[in-house]
């Protein structure tokens, strides 16, 4: 219910039940609006306007008064990737496909067709890391001391500079794409097309597809068993498999290889296990993906034998000094001098 101009107060209430309601009611909502009315004429007009309709994003959007921000698609930057990207592109596809489980791996594919500059630079920055990891782990096993990281760091840095690696090459691009994921993950939910729409074993896109409903609740999973959150996340774990290898050996990455290999596979099945099985489903084909351009760049455009003689090539000779390397061998100096200081107050 709009009013043109404007209502004159308003009280908004939200009552949320416990999830032993026996009517199983989720919440209740009431909203309680004041008007100024004119009366004093023969004839009272009532300034409302009221819709009654889906939460679909073009329709609300279609009447001008910015009835679309009533769709949660989350903050300035995901809710504009939603808008301008992800919204256009699906209703797009949509048009001339019917089954919305092949729209969004035509989508998924369009999106990894687009950013493929930066996933193809991030994936040949890891497949190069993992090439030249021996030589990594013989730095490491050089350095073994915790004195000694700054000359590990600085070592290892060389040796990036001498196979052609750039340190943010892999990191950067991947960071660039989170926005994406985050986008993502707002609008399937939020996406009224997918309502009772079913592809495979899924009933409804955007619900959960249960497979096997547990006569117990488990804490932040919940009483059933999602089979496209599954199988993402052992999509997941096994994509961690094939990049945990380019991981050094070095007891510091420990914790880092835990996490990436079991801890967010894990943590992402309990978080879409009560999710859009179409979230489950994209995040599955976007993994798929990745794991298979992973595999073309290392098997056939990463070449190991120009790699090692580049460094072969490369080795005893002096290498040109970033100003990132000047400054990490500047506060390698300060640290040495506050410990031959340090020592002599001894």
């Amino acid at each position: 219910m709009r009013a043109k101009d404007d209502f004159a107060s308003g009280e908004l209430q939200v009552r949320f039940y416990d999830e032993s309601n026996v009517h199983h009611n989720l919440m209740a909502c009431s909203a309680s609006m004041r008007s100024d009315l004119n009366v004093n004429s023969d004839r009272v007009t009532i300034p409302f306007e009221f819709y009654f309709g889906p939460n679909s994003f073009r329709t609300l959007k279609s009447f001008g008064q910015k009835y679309e921000k009533i769709i949660p698609l989350g903050g300035w930057l995901v809710g504009w990737i939603s808008r301008i990207v992800i919204i256009p592109c699906f209703d797009l596809i949509g048009r001339f496909i019917s089954n919305y489980g092949i729209v969004i791996l035509l989508m998924t594919l369009l999106i990894k067709l687009v950013i493929s500059p930066l996933t193809i630079k991030s994936y040949m920055s890891s497949a190069k890391m993992n090439v030249i990891k021996p030589e990594v782990d013989k730095l490491n096993e050089k350095y073994p001391k915790q004195e000694d990281a700054m000359k590990k760091q600085q070592a290892v840095m060389e040796l990036y500079k001498r196979a052609g690696i750039s340190p943010m090459g892999g990191c950067l691009p991947m960071l660039l794409q989170f926005p994406i994921l985050f986008a993502m993950f707002r609008f399937f939910p939020a996406s009224i097309e997918l309502r009772q729409q079913k592809f495979l074993w899924a009933e409804d896109l955007s619900a959960y597809d249960s497979i096997i409903d547990l006569p117990f609740n488990i804490p932040l999973y919940g009483d059933h068993v999602s089979l496209f959150a599954l199988l993402m996340a052992i999509s997941m774990f096994v994509y961690s498999r094939m990049t945990s290898s380019q991981m050094s050996n070095d007891p510091n990455m420990a914790g880092m290889k835990f996490m990436s290999l079991w801890m967010m596979p894990i943590m992402m099945l309990f978080i879409c296990n009560n999710l859009s099985s179409g979230l489950s489903y994209y995040y599955l084909l976007s993994n798929l993906i990745t794991m298979l351009q992973t595999w073309v760049i290392r098997r056939f455009i990463v070449d190991e034998k120009k790699i090692h003689a580049q460094l072969a090539a490369s080795a005893g000779k002096p290498l040109p000094k970033s100003k990132w390397q000047q400054r990490l061998e500047q506060a390698q100096k300060m640290q040495q001098q506050a410990a031959r200081e340090q020592k002599k107050r001894r």
